[in-house]
């Protein structure tokens, strides 16, 4: 399924490949890679309240602002797991990580079979990449939050995601 015009890049319309979630769905199941290699699928986290902060690249200005963002907010939560995904290589990711002290949140890629940009309605066809968004899901497995960014030059709405948790 292809969404147009849903989204742009500078102002340039762009095509999102996949349905998008909406409050109440149950959330699809999807497989990453951990910046060690190894899978990490969201069945893996059942029970969890996850707050899944997906994004295009880790080495563009904003999406190195949300990362650190996310990862310090979850030194401050309790039984929240915070997971960034991107397209980037789990080799980038894991050197990123390293050099921005990043070590609450699980940064992950989605590189190999694109499963959760496609389950969640946010790969970018044009650009191979995953699109901007935030999305929250409680332990009963179910999108309790979604916010998907019209322009992914933009920031999320960290105060609205984080007003969700808090009624979680």
């Amino acid at each position: 399924m292809e969404r147009k015009d849903v989204i742009t890049f500078g102002g340039s319309p762009l095509t999102l490949v996949g349905k998008e979630v909406i409050v109440g769905d149950v959330a699809p199941n999807f497989t990453v890679t951990k910046t060690d290699l190894s899978p990490l699928s969201l069945n893996d986290l059942k029970g969890k309240t996850v707050v899944i902060s997906a994004m295009p690249s880790i080495d563009t200005p904003v999406c190195e602002m949300q990362t650190i963002r996310f990862n310090k907010e979850a030194a401050k939560l309790e039984d929240v797991i915070i997971l960034t995904i991107s397209m980037d290589l789990p080799f980038a990711l894991n050197r990123f990580c390293g050099a921005k002290d990043i070590k609450n949140a699980i940064t992950t890629s989605d590189y190999k079979d694109r499963e959760f940009s496609h389950n969640y309605g946010l790969y970018i066809k044009e650009l191979g990449l995953t699109s901007r968004a935030v999305i929250i899901i409680d332990k009963n497995g179910k999108i309790a939050y979604t916010e998907y960014l019209k322009e992914i030059t933009e920031e999320p709405n960290y105060d609205a995601a984080l007003e969700a948790l808090k009624k979680l």
